[in-house]
């Protein structure tokens, strides 16, 4: 069998840590750790996980796999208050929202979340809420109320765009005390992904619909100053759940006229189609990166508890001699 240098034109490298940006095929020695590793693709797919409390959609999400944060959402009508942690297996009941909302947006983490935007009884909100893993207190509000908004990144540099009615263009930038005027989107619209897909300035606005039974396929990626156009969904859409980074993205379900589990994968260029979940379902929340995801609630014939786990991507491997 031929050596790995002969293979790649290299020798194995010995480090004390891990890469922080390996390439596809590089395989490396951690002296610390006295492994083998190597980064390599692995196969996408969707596994069952812990059933929500309270079975719901158009709630707001935050968080990671193994430490997720689903919050608000309907029902009732007019929204509803309800906190709920997942820690890789179950979901647990944290406190509650102050104000309780359907539609609203989110971002963060479990124990550093952040609600913001909405419905309540068919009035959009502006009200923002901080998330400390605990409890839930009342900060500045969004500029412009809106509800079926966008949002993505940390409590403290969080992104919001778009929305309805009217839909608007309108993005704003939170800096853990208040909000102020971003670049606008190319159009308006609302209904994208529910749960963040970047950074405050290298994020994602992925599908949606401008109010006219249209399911969009765009994809706008924001800078921090402006959004240009990205890559295009192989199936236009809205309502989806998303996860990861500009450059690693993932979306999944929605409603593209009925409801659909097609999942897709962005490199930051272009979209591909992967293993499709398990159930079919629009308005769910989503968290996550584009390797370790999770999607959970949402609307299939009614409202949903089910929760989907979804692995994909590259990820870092440790070899073995077995």
């Amino acid at each position: 069998m031929a050596a790995y240098k002969t293979l790649k034109g290299q020798s194995i490298r010995q480090v004390a840590q891990d890469p922080s940006n390996p390439l596809l095929g590089e395989i490396w020695y951690n002296t610390t750790l006295g492994s083998l590793k190597g980064y390599r693709t692995i196969s996408a797919a969707w596994a069952s996980g812990g059933n929500l409390n309270l079975a719901r959609r158009a709630m707001g999400s935050a968080g990671t796999q193994t430490a997720g944060l689903a919050f608000g959402g309907t029902p009732p009508p007019n929204g509803n208050t309800v906190s709920e942690e997942y820690n890789g297996s179950a979901w647990a009941e944290g406190n509650d929202l102050n104000t309780g909302r359907t539609s609203l947006g989110g971002a963060g983490t479990q124990t550093a979340g952040l609600a913001f935007g909405g419905d309540q009884n068919s009035t959009n909100k502006s009200e923002t809420e901080e998330y400390d893993g605990s409890s839930w207190s009342e900060q500045n509000n969004l500029s412009t109320a809106r509800t079926s908004l966008g949002g993505l990144g940390i409590q403290t540099a969080a992104l919001a765009f778009g929305g309805t009615p009217p839909t608007t263009t309108a993005t704003e930038e939170y800096n853990g005390t208040s909000w102020t005027a971003g670049g606008a989107l190319p159009v308006a619209k609302y209904a994208g992904t529910r749960g963040g897909t970047g950074t405050q300035t290298a994020g994602l606005s992925i599908g949606g619909t401008t109010g006219s039974s249209d399911y969009l396929a765009t994809t706008e990626e924001y800078n921090g100053t402006a959004w240009t156009g990205g890559g295009t969904l192989n199936t236009g859409r809205s309502d989806m759940g998303g996860a990861g980074i500009q450059t690693a993205g993932v979306v999944f379900g929605g409603f593209t006229g009925a409801n659909t589990s097609q999942t897709e994968q962005y490199d930051g260029t272009s979209w591909v189609v992967v293993s499709s979940m398990a159930t079919s379902r629009r308005v769910l929340g989503g968290c996550g990166t584009q390797a370790s995801a999770l999607g959970f609630g949402g609307f299939t014939s009614g409202d949903s508890n089910a929760t989907e786990e979804f692995t994909g991507g590259t990820i870092t491997k440790t070899f073995t001699t077995s």
